[in-house]
């Protein structure tokens, strides 16, 4: 078939060929478009292309740009010829992704890809029309000279005081035309002068190789033993946060998200930076773990219970793939020029997050045992994906995805682990069960009122040891201090503090020192004494002696307090902040109920609206070979149908004149004839605005006054009212 127009080389392609074009771009099949005109139009279309050109590394790039730089149609000389003999490599690839086709005179670029590139690809102005000697330009003056050596090698216009009186190089360049005028202030660079001027090639430092990555070589061993332990962590930190949100949920942001104080308290009680901090809180997120509830507190889903009864490789797989796939950047949180961003906020999407995120774990999956340099991996990195929808930002998410892979335990010591290549390659068993730590189900509790717990504690068992302890320190040990505030909010737990003994007796190796034993009797001894509950709020205490010492307190001026009773006082503010503001001045209060029964027991604060991930903003996956086949399957279909609709088409204006105007009983006549021989019948019809059409039809019946006929235009059975049947013919 003689290729005329894009849309006639893309017919011409084999299935192999368009299978190929689908998968390097997805978005041509998502939708699938009806036929080839569609597919043409969409390939052809800015945003598709804008894609498929992101996609290029710097060389592709370059060889891109000088096909857009020459005239059309080019050879594949012509093009090596202004850039490098490399090139010939890079040209199929190009035509892969129809980025370049050829035709019936030679290689062409599709029309929509001049407008994507920008009008100056590669720093060059426009073509001129006039007539040019360049061996006139060796007698240059000086000052001409000097003026060509700013603007060849882009960008090629330049500003001038006033064009009609411009300087001696100036006026010389634009009598010989080698300068262009295109207002009063500015002139252009012509592309065929500054070709000539570069030496006949596009660009100044082509780039058909990629720079060499530099970094450190590491063992395996010692970067499987640093992410393993890494993975342990960031497994715990989710855990954490959680519990502590549970705890003391946060409240939302009215513009959604996670404030900087919460954030801020969120990092203080996992011990990391707020970097960190807002890192696990998006994990959680994505998983699905934490939301947002109607009355804008963050708090756990019941899915964080059923996560804790996975096994550690299900829970690390499951938030590494969403980090994987996500458009969400928790990098963006706490950068100086985003200060309206926040963790779990809705402004984080970045479309190039995640390509950015598998290119780099594609780099590093390439060299292994080395541990990169970040200035030498983000020109890598630079050279495979430019970026061009959106530079500014890649060399940041270079770096945060070289962090966020530590964290996980993607990477240990900055090289890729043996977990995180098996991640990488979608390996069924990574090997993290296996090799993770088993838990323990004991602790050494120790003279200064702290306890060591030498390895990753049993669920219930962390769980129990953070209602009545702080997490002091951690690494490969977890230290835990008792206090007078840890204890307290054990007791708020439900706990009595034989039983905090207790439970200290039986998981502990070391017996409980004195004075650890003295602090729990004596904080068991006055939890509780201070009762407060809801008027808008009451304190009572039996001891009048503590509350005359809360009313002389200075720091509880800001408490409306009045004397009702010896034993009781009143205020107006909500019962929960009286209970922070005495226990931040050192009292140890408890809630009771209108019954005057202690509030007290475990707070599991759970969401009761269900899950809600973010959506995901990006780019579309590779398609898979059964959805290839099925797309090429649908656009040949359609093509056939679209090209049968035309001949049909055809046949039916050739056929306006043949067809005979009819009464509507010889039409009548005229059709039973023609079913009985089951003719394909050409027959001209009146719309409801009176204007005949011609429709070609295989007429089945007759009911009711109306022909029952199958559309060739639309494949399906319509009936046709016979007095508006002007007229039948055979076909």
């Amino acid at each position: 078939m003689e290729t005329r127009s894009f849309a006639d080389y893309l017919r011409g392609l084999n299935d192999e060929s368009l299978a190929a074009l689908f998968a390097l771009r997805p978005d041509l099949i998502s939708p699938v478009p009806s036929d080839m005109s569609s597919l043409a139009i969409r390939t052809n279309s800015a945003p598709s292309l804008a894609r498929a050109v992101d996609g290029l590394n710097e060389w592709q790039f370059q060889v891109l740009e000088a096909c857009i730089a020459i005239n059309e149609p080019m050879t594949e000389k012509e093009i090596i010829e202004v850039t490098d003999s490399s090139a010939k490599f890079v040209i199929p690839h190009l035509m892969s992704l129809a980025l370049l086709y050829t035709s019936r005179d030679g290689i062409r670029i599709p029309q929509t890809l001049r407008d994507v590139l920008g009008t100056e690809p590669a720093g060059l102005g426009p073509v001129s029309m006039a007539k040019l000697s360049m061996k006139k330009l060796e007698e240059a003056p000086a000052a001409a000279k000097k003026i060509l050596e700013q603007l060849t090698w882009g960008p090629p216009r330049g500003s001038v005081g006033d064009i009609r009186n411009p300087g001696p190089g100036i006026a010389w360049l634009l009598k010989e035309n080698f300068l262009v005028p295109l207002d009063q202030r500015c002139v252009v660079l012509p592309r065929n002068v500054a070709i000539h001027l570069r030496g006949g090639k596009i660009h100044k430092n082509p780039q058909p190789n990629p720079p060499i990555l530099n970094g450190k070589a590491v063992k395996q061993n010692v970067v499987d033993r640093a992410a393993i332990a890494n993975i342990a962590t960031v497994l715990r930190w989710c855990e954490e946060i959680l519990n502590f949100w549970s705890e003391e949920p946060p409240s939302a942001l009215r513009a959604g998200g996670l404030g900087v104080r919460d954030l801020k308290s969120a990092a203080e009680h996992l011990g990391v930076d707020e970097n960190c901090a807002a890192f696990v809180s998006e994990l959680v997120y994505l998983r699905g773990l934490v939301v947002i509830d109607a009355d804008d507190r963050v708090l756990p889903t019941h899915a964080f219970d059923l996560w804790l009864t996975q096994s550690a490789e299900a829970r690390w797989r499951g938030i590494a793939s969403l980090w994987l796939a996500t458009s969400r950047v928790s990098g963006l949180v706490g950068r100086a020029e985003s200060k309206h961003i926040s963790a779990l906020g809705p402004e984080l999407d970045r479309v190039n997050a995640a390509s950015t995120r598998r290119l780099v774990l594609e780099l590093l999956s390439a060299s292994r045992e080395i541990s990169p340099d970040v200035v030498s991996f983000s020109a890598l990195v630079k050279w495979r994906a430019p970026s061009r929808r959106s530079p500014g930002l890649q060399p940041d998410l270079v770096k945060w995805t070289l962090r966020e892979s530590e964290w996980l335990g993607i990477t240990g010591q900055g090289a890729i682990s043996k977990y995180g290549l098996a991640f990488y390659k979608g390996e069924e068993a990574i090997g993290v069960d296996l090799d993770l730590p088993k838990s323990i189900n004991h602790i050494l509790i120790q003279s200064d009122n702290t306890a060591i717990a030498p390895g990753r504690l049993e669920i219930e068992l962390a769980r129990t040891l953070d209602s009545i302890a702080d997490i002091e320190s951690r690494g490969g040990a977890t230290v835990y201090r008792f206090s007078e505030t840890s204890l307290r909010r054990g007791l708020d737990h439900g706990k009595t503090g034989e039983e905090i003994r207790e439970f200290l007796r039986k998981t502990s190796k070391t017996p409980i020192p004195q004075p650890l034993d003295y602090l729990i009797s004596d904080v068991s001894k006055r939890h509780g004494r201070i009762r407060v509950g809801n008027t808008s709020a009451y304190i009572r205490c039996e001891d009048q002696n503590i509350l005359t010492q809360i009313l002389n307190d200075k720091r509880m001026e800001t408490l409306p307090l009045r004397r009702i009773a010896p034993e009781v006082l009143v205020c107006d503010m909500d019962a929960r902040d009286i209970i922070a503001l005495l226990r931040t001045a050192g009292y140890l209060p408890a809630a009771e109920s209108t019954t005057g029964v202690l509030l007290l027991g475990p707070r599991l604060n759970r969401a009761k609206s269900k899950p809600r991930p973010p959506r995901v903003i990006g780019e579309l996956e590779a398609p898979s070979d059964e959805t290839l086949a099925a797309a090429l399957r649908s656009i040949r279909v359609g093509e056939k149908s679209s090209s049968k609709q035309s001949a049909l088409r055809e046949i039916a204006a050739n056929a306006l004149g043949a067809i005979p105007r009819t009464t509507a009983n010889e039409t009548l006549d005229l059709l039973n004839k023609f079913i009985a021989e089951a003719c394909t019948l050409s027959i001209g019809y009146a719309d409801n605005n009176g204007s005949a059409t011609h429709r070609i039809v295989d007429p089945l019946s007759i009911s009711a006054g109306s022909l029952i006929a199958r559309d060739h235009a639309t494949g399906e059975v319509q009936s046709f009212r016979i007095p508006r049947i002007t007229g039948v013919a055979p076909l």
